[in-house]
This record gives structure tokens, sequence and C-alpha cells, in this order.
């Protein structure tokens, strides 16, 4: 039967192969699948700050965030994803709750595919500004202060 395993890490932690591992798959879903030419590596990741989550699947990642350690003790949930392969095994759902519990009581903030808005409002996001495109898809800032 296939394991799931969550792991949490700074940049510092992750090995080569990990990392690699990592930006290849939300290369493969915002890049590829979705179309969206954009500077991935945008310097973030490698932020003192910045941690990242993930789920394996037998080893390999099939689910995907970093938190970004925004000014203002803000905490800024990003570069969401599950893998094709994976998605409808409740996957997003478990690595919201392993973000939340790494944020704690911080405020967080997220820019939310807007056919996700549901989603995020079941983990205490609410809606904190107007819908705007970015990369020719709608996202919807959302905003959770506890």
């Amino acid at each position: 039967m296939p394991s799931t395993e969550l792991r949490v890490a700074g940049f510092a932690d992750l090995d080569a192969r990990t990392f690699h591992d990592l930006v290849r798959l939300r290369v493969d879903v915002f890049v590829v699948e979705q179309e969206c030419a954009y500077p991935e590596l945008d310097g973030r990741d490698i932020e003192p700050g910045t941690r990242h989550v993930w789920l394996t699947l037998d080893g390999a990642p099939v689910a995907y965030l970093r938190i970004l350690a925004d000014p203002g003790a803000v905490a800024r949930i990003g570069r969401v994803l599950v893998a094709p392969a994976a998605r409808g095994g409740g996957h997003a759902g478990r690595l919201m709750a392993a973000a939340l519990a790494e944020i704690g009581d911080r405020p967080s903030v997220l820019e939310a595919q807007s056919h996700l808005v549901d989603f995020y409002a079941r983990h205490g996001f609410t809606v904190s500004g107007p819908e705007y495109v970015e990369d020719g898809i709608p996202h919807t800032p959302m905003r959770r202060d506890r």
C-alpha cells in the first residue's frame, strides 16, 4: 500500500535532489499544465523565514506549498498544488492543515485561484479584496486572522 508522508523544511534543510523535485512539480503544474510563463524561481524559496511543506507518496512529492514571512509577522501561503495524478485524495486539505499548524496564531494571506475560494474558506480564510486576473487566471486575495 502506498505510504504518504508530510515534510516541512527551510531551504537550508533541503538537499539538492529534494529541491529539484519540488521545483519540477511546481513547474509541471503552474508553468506547463496551467500555461503560465513566469519566473518560478523568484528568490523567495531561499529566504530564512520560508518554510516548504509537502507530501510525498512513496518518496516522491505529490503536493506542495510554501509559507513566506511577509512584513508585519504575516505568513503568506503560496505555490499550493497537488500533482494531477494525486488529485481527489484529500492531499490539499492535509497540506493546508499542516501549513496552518506551522503558522500558528499569526495572520496569514494567500492569493487563491478564484475557483478555489470555497476550499480556502473551509480553512478559515475570507475574501480580503477584489478579484483580479494574473497569468490569465482569476485570483482572489484572502486572509485568515487567527
